[in-house]
């Protein structure tokens, strides 16, 4: 099993789901019922801990260095995530409820009758706010003061939290996944959630190529530059994350392509790997169009006040999405329950829903960094050509 790889793993339990939940009995489906029970506990104890282990020794590396190279990249890429999000949520709050409209909602009695055998609660130790604002002001802090030992003590508290989701929570995944569609199989929903989700996928593939475009048409005018050319250079780039899911196994070609693209050696040396970090356009767009979704779907709040928040939040959390298994959506659990109001089944949706389109977000994300690169490039090179002016 551990040569099968976590999207066919995930897709093989909601087949297996779908199909034995026509099939078991009741009681059978019960026993998957208590598990999920379990799980979700313990994803909720684990969710604070998550944002702590991960967000916070993130922050506290970005914040390292002040420079004005630094902060010209940061701020164009955050920027971008939050527009990539923004541009979802429009396209989804205008696209969606008709597409969800169109699907019979079917409501069935035994959806009542699905009781775990027995109830176990474990509270976390932090609420996700609590967790959130702890993350902040410790990493800002260790920044600030470059405290050796809390740097430490938070790094090694990272290893201990990535292991954790490696060997707890990714494993089980699956299983607990094929318990929410055996569930939900068994109670009559299954065919419309599928429909649903086959429906928002095809418009996320649209909006990640949408992005794509503008990014580059945006690149090209600042750079006085074919953006199409630019777009189809950083091709080997987007196949190669499309084929490894991974930003950071892509930072080689990436590279290579940007210089191709005519950014500077130390430009593209400087912006590939750190946007690889925290440029994250696909990822945001995804996480925002799966969330609106699960909103509609389950009668959530989903106003833009409450999405704007949950969006430039969330582009902050995801500075700790790159090397953890599940990536972004993972990072994103605090912001999804703390803001969005999503239980741990909402929430296995989401990750069911993300992992599907992993290799598309990840594409889109460092083939975007091609595009910053050339912008970063142009605009440092011109402050450059300001301040000789000046002196």
């Amino acid at each position: 099993m551990k040569k099968i790889g976590l999207l066919p793993r995930i897709v093989i339990a909601i087949v297996l789901g779908v199909l034995m939940g026509n099939v078991l009995q009741e009681g059978a489906v019960r026993v998957f019922v208590t598990f999920n029970l379990v799980f979700s506990q313990f994803l909720g104890f684990l969710i604070p801990l998550i944002i702590i282990g991960l967000v916070t020794p993130a922050i506290a590396d970005i914040g390292r260095s002040a420079g004005k190279l630094l902060l010209l990249t940061v701020g164009l890429a955050y920027a971008d995530t939050i527009l990539a999000g923004i541009l979802a949520f429009f396209t989804g709050s205008a696209i969606f409820p008709a597409l969800i409209d169109a699907e019979p909602s079917i409501k069935v009695d035994s959806v009542q009758k699905l009781q775990p055998y027995f109830l176990l609660e474990i509270p976390p130790i932090l609420d996700v706010m609590a967790a959130l604002v702890s993350s902040f002001v410790i990493g800002i802090g260790i920044a600030y003061t470059d405290s050796p030992t809390l740097k430490k003590v938070c790094s090694e508290f990272r290893v201990i939290i990535e292991k954790t989701i490696a060997t707890a929570i990714i494993p089980l995944l699956p299983l607990y996944i094929f318990g929410i569609f055996l569930g939900i199989t068994y109670t009559g929903e299954a065919y419309y959630i599928i429909m649903v989700f086959a429906k928002i996928i095809c418009i996320i593939f649209v909006l990640h190529i949408v992005i794509l475009i503008y990014e580059f048409i945006i690149a090209g005018v600042l750079a006085r530059k074919n953006p199409l050319r630019l777009l189809l250079n950083m091709l080997p780039a987007y196949i190669t994350a499309l084929g490894t899911s991974s930003s950071a196994a892509t930072i080689p070609v990436t590279l290579r392509r940007t210089i191709k693209n005519g950014v500077s050696d130390e430009i593209a040396g400087f912006c590939v790997p750190l946007c690889a970090t925290i440029h994250l356009s696909g990822s945001m767009m995804k996480i925002t169009c799966c969330a609106l979704t699960v909103c509609l779907i389950g009668g959530l709040p989903h106003d833009l006040p409450l999405f704007l928040h949950f969006i430039v939040l969330l582009a902050i959390c995801m500075v700790a999405a790159p090397g953890v298994p599940g990536g972004a959506v993972m990072a994103a659990l605090g912001p999804m329950a703390g803001i969005l109001g999503f239980d741990p089944e909402a929430q296995a949706l989401m990750i069911a829903l993300y992992i599907a389109m992993d290799s598309f977000g990840t594409a889109c994300n460092v083939t975007g960094d091609g595009a910053l690169a050339v912008i970063v490039d142009k605009l440092y090179k011109q402050s450059l050509d300001t301040l000789k002016k000046t002196q």
